[in-house]
């Protein structure tokens, strides 16, 4: 997240097969490396390469084929001389090492440095940005019948000490954001209290990232398919910034730029065209 920016789009960029809503799309790593330069036109600052499907029920990936899915799109984005962050959505090390030397500066870690504790160690001697999320178990069994005493405060306990792991590690604690990881372990309910209470997370003092984008309790919210949540998906975006979230992880990059264009002007009470956006009118 660009210091003078007031939030970032971090595009979803998945490169698997099985994905819950664009698995087999980008597949092919051209047409990755296409979507990558479509989110940047689009207003996203960080592009998330993801490997390996962390939806509920799916199982693990092995190093080696998540590395044949990745390291491409990781080069091909660079080739391009893009104005975006690369991230690597990732758990293993042997992939996050990879991606750096290719060229990513981001770890995004669904396990929050639990799965491979070195990973701690790759951040904060590589000078990385890093993402650690919480998550209620393992993508394979985390929705069943998830339980909180309170979800926020159990959220916000298991990301502090985490944050206060990865600084004895030797991670600056600037280069941390936090993720209380919407859908991971979560009922619907346990989802909108989390989105209600953000601020209590806020507090923690590290930029939140939010990644609502299409989830299941937006179609059970609304009844509507997967490729049908991007209205929902703003929504919760925009109640996200006003309650502090600062990145967004999001599919659609272009509705999610502006609606957050329009809510950070509205709450600031002024408008500056330095925006996120690269492409937009001037009337």
């Amino acid at each position: 997240m660009k210091p003078d920016a007031p939030y970032a789009i971090m595009g979803i960029l998945n490169v698997t097969p099985d994905s819950f809503s664009d698995g087999g799309t980008y597949e092919e790593s051209g047409a990755a490396v296409t979507q990558a330069a479509r989110m940047a036109a689009e207003g996203a600052s960080i592009v998330d390469v993801g490997g390996e499907s962390t939806r509920p029920g799916a199982g693990p990936v092995p190093a080696e084929a998540e590395l044949r899915r990745v390291l491409p799109v990781v080069d091909g984005i660079g080739a391009l001389g893009l104005d975006v962050q690369i991230s690597v959505d990732t758990m293993k090390l042997e992939v996050a090492e990879a991606a750096v030397a290719a060229g990513a500066t981001y770890v995004n870690d669904v396990t929050a440095f639990r799965h491979d504790p070195e990973m701690a160690s790759l951040v904060a001697d590589r000078g990385l940005d890093c993402c650690l999320m919480h998550m209620l178990g393992e993508p394979r069994t985390m929705q069943d019948e998830p339980r909180y005493d309170d979800v926020v405060d159990d959220v916000r306990a298991f990301l502090e000490e985490r944050l206060a792991a990865a600084v004895a590690a030797g991670v600056p604690e600037e280069r941390v954001q936090l993720d209380p990881g919407i859908g991971f372990g979560k009922t619907v309910e346990h989802n909108l209290e989390l989105l209600r209470r953000l601020g209590e997370l806020q507090a923690i003092g590290r930029p939140l990232v939010i990644g609502t984008s299409r989830k299941t309790f937006l179609g059970r919210i609304t009844g509507r398919e997967v490729a049908e949540r991007v209205h929902a998906t703003v929504a919760t975006s925009v109640l996200a910034y006003e309650r502090g979230a600062r990145v967004f992880r999001v599919h659609d990059v272009a509705p999610t730029a502006d609606a957050l264009a329009v809510t950070a002007a509205t709450l600031a009470g002024r408008w500056s065209p330095t925006t996120p956006r690269t492409s937009r009118t001037t009337t």
